[in-house]
């Protein structure tokens, strides 16, 4: 890991020449001082009442920009060169974002506009709300987790450094994105579980069952884009991409999202598990790795099936509007897969799945073996399975049957028996 970040280490995202579509182009702060109702027809460039078939998307809109109730917002630039200049636009009663006096807004500038035209409002400034909610998680998080609450911050902040000062720069540098990928998530997995939980044999196996789980994911997912001639270029943004970068291999982007949008639940899965063992382990000392296994093991389907769900309905939750297109359509089950926009996220979604069912037994079975061949040292007192403790004459009978049975067997637990 150390070698690939010093050799792919990429000192910075190469520079362009702004498009200016998209979020390639230049923004700038700005308030909106003034919001007033104003005729549609008097400020369209056309007052004439639409012809034709009103009943469709296009024809209702034209119909309430002709006859309905517009508004002309004055917005006055707060940064850059411009600062304290004010333009007005115009809101159409159909937009699905109206203006109101007061609010604060991104505008778009382009220099080689017209100077009425050089600024636009392309969106609502969230800083606040969207900084209120990140204090109050943190809060939340150092609240209940305490220290290991205040590590995972620590380790989420280091993530996003990896993310944006290796990861997307080295991407853009053409470097392969499934090797960046592999080296980025092993730099963001040791950094996060070390730091969360410990230098520790029980971390070390999660980290072990982490790293063979995302090869897994990879080798799959590099099959199964290929054969699925998914070129990873389905929207406007990954079109962008690859007109300003053309030598980067999209469906290698695609590949390295996988892998790293797969990490974090995997870690969820791996220390789960491992941690499982290990407190099987302390509740039963004498049950060998197959019964630490077996055990471990059931916990692990139970956490499989809550996963692999979760997985399915992030990704129909993040897709509904997508979902619901289709749906007008009419479109058949067997065609909505078909079209590379879904297929891409069915991919996604089933490797991704995979490499976490398969990190369940790799994991268990990891920590089974290695919790099982701890033993104590020499002076270590331990009290035999089957040793007499004396019970008084006055204990009632279930007491002594408890007493001299010595510790419960776990289900499944035929290891080894430790010796004084």
């Amino acid at each position: 890991m150390l070698v690939g970040l010093v050799v792919l280490w990429p000192g910075g995202a190469p520079a362009h020449e702004r498009t200016g579509v998209g979020f390639d182009r230049q923004t700038q702060q700005a308030t909106v001082t003034k919001v007033v109702k104003v005729s549609c027809a008097s400020v369209n460039a056309s007052g004439d009442t639409p012809t034709g078939d009103t009943s469709t998307a296009e024809g209702s809109s034209a119909q309430q920009q002709a006859s309905g109730s517009c508004k002309r917002a004055t917005i006055r630039v707060d940064t850059g060169n411009d600062k304290g200049r004010t333009f007005t636009e115009i809101v159409q009663p159909d937009q699905s974002r109206q203006l109101e006096q007061g609010e604060k807004v991104v505008v778009a500038y382009e220099p080689s506009a017209p100077k009425d035209l050089q600024y636009s409002v392309t969106d609502v400034n969230r800083r606040i709300p969207m900084g209120v909610l990140a204090i109050i998680f943190a809060v939340a998080v150092v609240v209940v987790g305490r220290l290991r609450g205040v590590m995972a911050l620590v380790a989420l902040a280091i993530s996003f450094l990896v993310l944006n000062f290796f990861v997307l720069p080295a991407i853009l540098q053409g470097s392969n994105p499934l090797v960046v990928a592999v080296v980025g998530a092993s730099a963001i997995m040791l950094i996060a579980l070390y730091l969360c939980h410990g230098l520790s044999a029980r971390t070390s196996v999660a980290v072990l069952g982490t790293l063979i789980s995302l090869l897994l994911i990879g080798v799959l997912g590099s099959v199964f884009i290929d054969w699925a001639a998914l070129t990873g270029n389905t929207d406007d943004n990954t079109g962008l991409i690859h007109g300003l970068y053309p030598s980067i291999d999209m469906s290698g982007l695609l590949l390295a999202g996988i892998i790293i949008g797969s990490l974090g639940v995997l870690d969820d899965v791996t220390v789960t598990q491992t941690s499982a063992v290990w407190e099987l382990h302390e509740a039963n000392p004498s049950m060998g790795w197959r019964g630490l296994y077996r055990a471990g093991i059931r916990i692990g389907r139970d956490h499989i099936a809550s996963v692999v769900n979760t997985l399915v309905l992030a990704y129909a939750g993040a897709a509904l509007p997508l979902l619901l297109l289709f749906s007008i359509a009419q479109s058949s089950v067997g065609g909505v897969a078909n079209s590379e926009l879904v297929a891409e996220e069915i991919v996604r979604t089933l490797v991704g799945s995979i490499g976490l069912v398969a990190s369940v037994p790799v994991t268990t079975a990891l920590a089974a073996l290695v919790v099982a061949a701890d033993r104590p040292g020499p002076g270590t007192a331990s009290v035999p399975a089957q040793e007499t403790t004396p019970v008084p004459p006055t204990a009632p009978a279930a007491a002594v049957a408890t007493t001299t049975t010595g510790p419960a067997q776990g289900r499944g637990g035929r290891g080894r028996r430790r010796k004084r």
